[in-house]
């Protein structure tokens, strides 16, 4: 059996590869159809870092007082009831991870199409998942090392192109001026609505919970990594969607996909354009690597807990739970092939919003419930962290059921799915035991 353990720097290598993906290279389109502000828009994405942030903050004291792997479907169960933890971790397996997944892939093929139309875009995407599923599937250092640097790759690319946007002189203007106009924007229906792609865009701030059993000294460098990760991802989207804004005039970014690669054609021209977004889409692949590392281990978690799903506890002899990564990928394939981009988005959003506020809303029932366990973190600014976390994400759960409702109740019924599952597995269980 392999020993080898996550050290802090991959630990924050798959927090900010979880994050930097799909959302900020492809949701700017949406929201410019509403909010016409640079710096709303840039305010968007600021609220975005700081609800991550606290999430981590706050993930941070949970994660160091039960260190297991499995993230919510550990937390949930411990702090309320394994029930809870159950459907936390079904939606994981079926929203949390393989929806995004599926989304990182559709976005990666729709660059790579951009350059080259002849190519079948659901094809491809398809055979990116099976190509990282190999390779996680095998050993863990093998996925480690190729995650790393993905990632590291990743950050460069992204470091070049904010560098070279920021020397880019446009030839119109954007309105970052924090003016009425700003404000009107900032405290719009519309600025609750892209709060959805946002936050979308900054999921993944808790990656590295989900495999804290495999991190070395994991009490102290949890916490670290969430937020360290976190922080990082939150400068970098600031910056490059100012970058985008910067280059691109609004009217041309309206319901577009692709704006990386608009921003790449008018920073470098049309043909080292092109080469940018094959960039992007091969940094998209370092987003799909990290979700299908990290999912699994939720699922394995799962099986080890219930014997109804001790399949997914099946590891090889490098103790990889390959039937998991197989098993979430198989999902991910048939999202690609039947959702749409905007549809999946709304429905991970929602669906995750639902699990993460319960966790959150969590660290109030750690310290009262388990006052007798003693971490070596605890979150900074308490009680005020999980409360800002807790506002905000209720608010933009409000306008999602308000104005996607068919995305919301996919969502319920995901949620209501796994409960049925939860209820017969417990009774044959029980049954057995009898």
């Amino acid at each position: 059996m392999s020993n080898h353990k996550i050290g802090y720097n991959t630990a924050i290598a798959i927090v900010i590869a979880n994050m930097i993906g799909t959302g900020v290279f492809t949701s700017l389109g949406y929201q410019v159809l509403d909010i016409e502000s640079g710096f709303a828009i840039l305010a968007l994405w600021v609220v975005g870092g700081i609800i991550a942030l606290c999430g981590a903050l706050t993930y941070g004291e949970i994660g160091s007082a039960f260190p297991e792997s499995g993230g919510e479907y550990n937390y949930l169960s411990k702090l309320y009831h394994p029930a809870l933890g159950f459907l936390s971790g079904w939606v994981s397996v079926t929203v949390g991870f393989a929806a995004p997944i599926a989304a990182a892939s559709v976005a990666l093929s729709q660059y790579v199409t951009k350059i080259y139309p002849h190519v079948d875009a659901v094809t491809l995407s398809i055979s990116v998942i099976i190509g990282i599923t190999a390779i996680h599937s095998i050993n863990l250092k093998a996925g480690s090392i190729f995650q790393r640097g993905f990632t590291w790759v990743k950050i460069i690319c992204i470091v070049m192109f904010i560098g070279f946007g920021l020397f880019y002189v446009p030839e119109h203007s954007t309105n970052f001026a924090p003016d009425a106009f700003a404000w009107k924007d900032i405290f719009s229906s519309a600025f609750a609505s892209s709060l959805i792609y946002v936050t979308y865009a900054y999921s993944g701030w808790n990656a590295a919970a989900y495999i804290s059993g495999e991190i070395k000294n994991v009490k102290r460098n949890l916490p670290k990594a969430l937020f360290m990760g976190t922080l990082l991802v939150m400068l970098i989207y600031t910056v490059l969607n100012f970058v985008f804004l910067r280059t691109v005039p609004v009217n041309e970014l309206k319901g577009v996909l692709e704006v990386g690669y608009l921003s790449a054609n008018k920073i470098f021209g049309i043909q080292v354009g092109q080469f940018m977004s094959l960039v992007i889409a091969v940094l998209l692949v370092s987003t799909i690597s990290a979700m299908i590392l990290a999912g699994p281990r939720v699922m394995q978690s799962m099986g080890t807990n219930i014997k109804g799903l001790r399949v997914f506890a099946t590891a090889n002899k490098n103790n990889i739970p390959y039937v998991a990564i197989i098993f979430q990928s198989m999902i991910a394939i048939i999202l690609v092939a039947t959702s749409s981009f905007q549809a999946l988005i709304t429905y991970v959003s929602f669906t995750l919003n639902i699990f993460t506020f319960l966790t959150v809303l969590g660290v109030f029932v750690l310290r009262k419930k388990f006052s007798h366990i003693k971490t070596s973190y605890r979150t900074p600014f308490y009680p005020l962290t999980p409360i800002v976390f807790l506002l905000i994400i209720l608010w933009i759960s409000y306008n999602i059921v308000r104005e996607k409702p068919t995305e919301s109740l996919m969502g319920l019924v995901t949620v209501l799915a796994g409960l049925l599952i939860y209820y017969l597995t417990n009774t044959r269980e029980k049954k057995a035991e009898s």
